[in-house]
């Protein structure tokens, strides 16, 4: 089994964690953006879109990590992080499509803004550019406080996909000026995740960030 892995991507984090969460030995392959690998017709045949991750297993070729992750857990049903039963992989599902539609997007721009581009010589920090997505993280953010509601760990009761799904999230989110002040939950949901081995694993393969000049 091979991972085609881009170690600043938040989307092959999300498979890395899930892939340390499950123990399984698998091959991985940098691909460096900056010298044009995710272009080469190689990898383009793997991965029409030139982006990681992207799973090789035997014959079998995935992109988009939500899909990885579910076919990995799928195949390692032990570990419970996407039981068979309907209900639950709902329910998994539900939080995993709203982290990868609404939370996601939101906080990947505000990121880009206070984070990406002053660090990657893209440009000064335009507040007035993420207005919206301001009033909008921190509506999704309240969002997510209530679903951690009722003394739950984890977002579906157990730690499941949803989780890995959420947390690559929050890994710009002291530079993005994010606070978690007035969301106890999802604050001390962020500290269990990070406490995790296989999320200490996969961040800790992720290089630091450079300082800004």
């Amino acid at each position: 089994m091979k991972l085609y892995n881009g170690n600043f991507s938040p989307n092959a984090l999300r498979v890395r964690a899930v892939i340390y969460e499950l123990g399984i030995d698998v091959d991985k392959i940098e691909v460096d953006f900056r010298v044009g690998d995710n272009r080469t017709p190689e990898f383009l045949k793997l991965n029409p879109n030139g982006k990681v991750p992207v799973l090789v297993d035997g014959d079998v070729v995935i992109w988009e990590s939500r899909a990885i992750n579910a076919y990995l857990a799928t195949k390692h049903p032990a570990r419970g992080l996407y039981p068979a039963d309907p209900r639950q992989r709902a329910l998994i599902d539900q939080w995993s499509y709203w982290q990868a539609v609404h939370l996601g997007p939101a906080m990947q721009r505000v990121a880009f803004e206070r984070v990406q581009k002053p660090l990657f010589g893209r440009g000064q920090t335009d507040e007035a550019a993420i207005v919206g997505e301001l009033k909008n993280v921190d509506q999704f953010l309240d969002v997510f406080e209530q679903g951690l509601s009722n003394a739950r760990e984890w977002i579906v009761g157990y730690l499941s996909l949803a989780d890995f799904a959420l947390a690559t999230t929050f890994v710009y989110r002291v530079g993005a000026n994010i606070s978690l002040e007035t969301r106890p939950r999802v604050a001390e949901w962020v500290a269990r995740m990070e406490q995790l081995d296989s999320w200490k694993q996969a961040t800790g393969d992720m290089p630091p960030l450079p300082k800004p000049a």
